[in-house]
């Protein structure tokens, strides 16, 4: 049997980069760590262009049924490969006088290879392992501080929450497995379409469980409680590839395994919606009282997830949903990257209280959060309006009406806190000394992520016509 290693590769270009990285920073000396930033960004650019050349190819799925090589997997290797690129860039200065610089792109890269393989993943143990792999890593991430409490604090309840929610995971597989006597998700959609009565129970069970082992890493209500605590306590870069590379992965596993359920019998739509509907909510609603920017974001990065359920939402219901996923993760995931890297640039600074005046000291960063936040927002013409938009239209299409009204209510509530940090920023004068910043590294990673989020929304037609071909396999 011909193994078709073709398909996989900007996987095993990850994987192979990750370890050269690792043997690199393992031989060079203190003074070389940075060049594995621009190794880890070389194996970056050579995972994009190998799912470049993937699009062009048939949609099908690969190895046995358990992988998928569909538009939405390769459209989310892009953005997790575009994300990491961003935080990499973000991590050069802010990592300079640490001794493990190196490895710590080995991590990042390994990191981010589990969420692609998330993004791919069309059967319940290669879930698993992705699962496992991205969380894994990043708790290492988030971490790597060593002798920051808030650090070694926000790693520990990342940890901690990983393995509860990881095993209710677990416990969903083997039930899923029991149930239809197979792990592949072409085969849960034949073999559950069979179930009689008597199996609903277990089926809504299992769909429950793995519901919530995905939403740890989607960082949606109930396992969302890390998200303010690594936003605020682990290193600045890695809170932004933490809050946004993992999620990108998670919403396309998600989207992917619930397109293959009975609706009917196992009521996931109903279900993903309230989900949907309560994320968003106590996110908007926490992010309200928060002082300090990095775990506002993290309350903001809550609420988005809500957001982008939406689409999961629609799946089946609405031709919208699959593109507007996709661009919802594209628009989310560089919006990210700029206002974290605007907290890297100012060196880990996040009192709202010392941003006043940042317009008037620093005018190019209070741009690029001025950008990001009201792309959170949804304020044309940035991605995240089209993005938005695109989201409602979706629900709408789909019966979920109620849903797309409670997301406006939810934007309108938004704006108060985004505003609560724009306001010191542009109207409040500089009365403290000059802010620190870091070097070129950081600024143009903050530059770049600004500019595509612009870029995104003025081209929203384009990106969402060349994603609407996408495709959700198995379906």
């Amino acid at each position: 049997m011909t193994m078709p290693v073709g398909d996989l590769l900007p996987e095993l270009i990850l994987l192979g980069g990750a370890v050269v990285v690792l043997i690199f920073a393992l031989v060079a000396p203190r003074q070389h760590q940075r060049w594995a930033a621009a190794l880890a960004a070389l194996v970056l650019a050579g995972a994009m262009v190998a799912t470049i050349t993937l699009l062009g190819g048939p949609e099908r799925l690969t190895f046995a049924g358990t992988y998928a090589v569909d538009g939405a997997a390769l459209w989310g290797k892009l953005i997790v490969c575009a994300t990491t690129a961003g935080v990499v860039a973000l991590s050069v200065e802010w990592f300079a006088s640490d001794p493990r610089h190196g490895e710590y792109y080995a991590l990042l890269l390994l990191s981010a290879l589990g969420a692609v393989l998330l993004a791919g993943a069309a059967d319940l143990m290669q879930l698993t392992l992705a699962m496992l792999l991205a969380t894994t890593g990043a708790a290492v991430l988030i971490a790597y501080h060593r002798r920051s409490r808030r650090a070694g604090e926000a790693a520990i309840k990342f940890y901690l929450l990983g393995a509860l929610t990881n095993s209710a995971l677990v416990f969903g597989v083997v039930l899923f497995f029991g149930l239809a006597a197979t792990t592949t998700f072409e085969g849960l959609h034949g073999g559950l379409a069979r179930l009689g009565g008597a199996s609903l129970l277990p089926l809504v069970v299992a769909t429950g469980l793995v519901l919530v082992g995905l939403a740890f890493e989607l960082g949606a209500v109930p396992a969302h409680a890390w998200l303010p605590d690594v936003a605020e306590g682990a290193p600045a870069p890695v809170a932004a590839f933490v809050l946004a590379a993992p999620k990108i992965g998670a919403l396309i596993a998600l989207a992917r395994l619930v397109a293959v359920l009975p609706e009917d019998a196992a009521g996931w739509r109903p279900l993903v919606a309230v989900l949907a509907a309560v994320t968003m909510t106590l996110g908007n609603v926490a992010a309200l009282w928060q002082d300090d920017v990095r775990r506002l974001l993290g309350w903001s990065a809550v609420s988005q997830t809500g957001y982008g359920l939406m689409a999961v939402v629609a799946l089946g219901r609405s031709p919208l949903a699959v593109p507007a996923l996709l661009y919802f993760l594209a628009a989310y995931a560089l919006a990210t990257v700029a206002a974290f890297g605007v907290v890297v640039v100012l060196r880990g600074q996040a009192d709202r209280v010392r941003y006043a005046g940042l317009a008037a000291v620093h005018p190019w960063l209070a741009l690029a959060l001025l950008v990001s936040l009201l792309s959170f927002v949804g304020i044309p013409p940035l991605a995240g309006f089209a993005a938005k938009l695109a989201l409602f239209g979706a629900v709408i299409d789909a019966g979920y009406g109620w849903l797309a009204a409670l997301a406006v209510a939810n934007t309108v509530v938004s704006v108060f806190y985004y505003v609560r940090v724009l306001k010191p920023v542009y109207l409040d004068e500089h009365s403290g000394g000059p802010l620190p910043r870091l070097g070129s590294w950081a600024m143009t990673g903050v530059a770049i992520a600004t500019a595509a989020v612009v870029l995104l929304g003025v081209w929203a037609n384009g990106l969402l016509g060349a994603v609407r071909a996408a495709r959700l396999l198995p379906g």
